[in-house]
């Protein structure tokens, strides 16, 4: 029930454009407090939109085709964990860029050190200015790197051709697309493929 739970949905806003994703369990709070509606991907009535009662109705009709790990149960009911929502209020276009975090950057690398290509936890990785910050380097995309301890220590305040380390990828601001955020790369189901191909190599990327 809990990786269910937390299976990536797909968010549109109310005018059908893809702004984020995030959990099946987050898509149902959405879905009963009507802030959302279900987006069918599939069947005859594909990309109609169901609210609660409606969606309630179309899993226990679908209930004999669907495998149990594509379903949410309850006591009372069983829902058919939704792919993609719409949003009934929020209209708002995501920014085209992604916002600057510490998070963000690791994500950007891939949780992998730009010096020794290890691929750590969070809890074991910093960030290390390219061109250390008391010559000068300032703090952006351009010029931060994800380094695990050691080599973040090795490092220290010398410039990349003094310590001869320098990063295996040149550091950029990552491009924005809805599924910034998530560990997997690629679009994580294939019903939201309609809704992301156009954006794909074509915006500046965001979270």
């Amino acid at each position: 029930m809990c990786s269910v739970l937390e299976r990536p949905v797909l968010v549109l806003n109310r005018y059908w454009q893809p702004v984020a994703t995030c959990s099946a369990r987050r898509a149902v709070r959405l879905l009963c407090t009507s802030h959302a509606q279900v987006v069918q991907v599939d069947g005859e009535e594909q990309y109609c939109t169901h609210n609660l009662a409606a969606w309630i109705e179309h899993s226990n009709r679908m209930r004999a085709g669907i495998s149990d790990e594509d379903m949410i149960r309850g006591a009372k009911i069983s829902l058919r964990v939704p792919r993609i929502i719409v949003l009934s209020f929020y209209e708002r276009v995501p920014r085209m860029e992604v916002r600057f975090s510490r998070r963000n950057v690791f994500l950007r690398d891939q949780y992998t050190c730009q010096y020794c290509a290890k691929i750590l936890p969070e809890s074991q990785l910093n960030l290390d200015h390219v061109m250390p910050r008391d010559k000068g380097g300032p703090t952006t995309w351009e010029n931060i790197v994800t380094s695990c301890f050691r080599c973040n220590t090795r490092k220290a305040n010398k410039l990349p051709q003094e310590a001869g380390m320098h990063p295996r990828r040149k550091p950029l601001a990552p491009r924005w697309r809805p599924l910034f955020g998530l560990h997997e790369s690629g679009i994580a189901d294939e019903s939201w493929r309609h809704f992301l191909e156009p954006l794909l190599g074509k915006t500046k990327l965001s979270a």
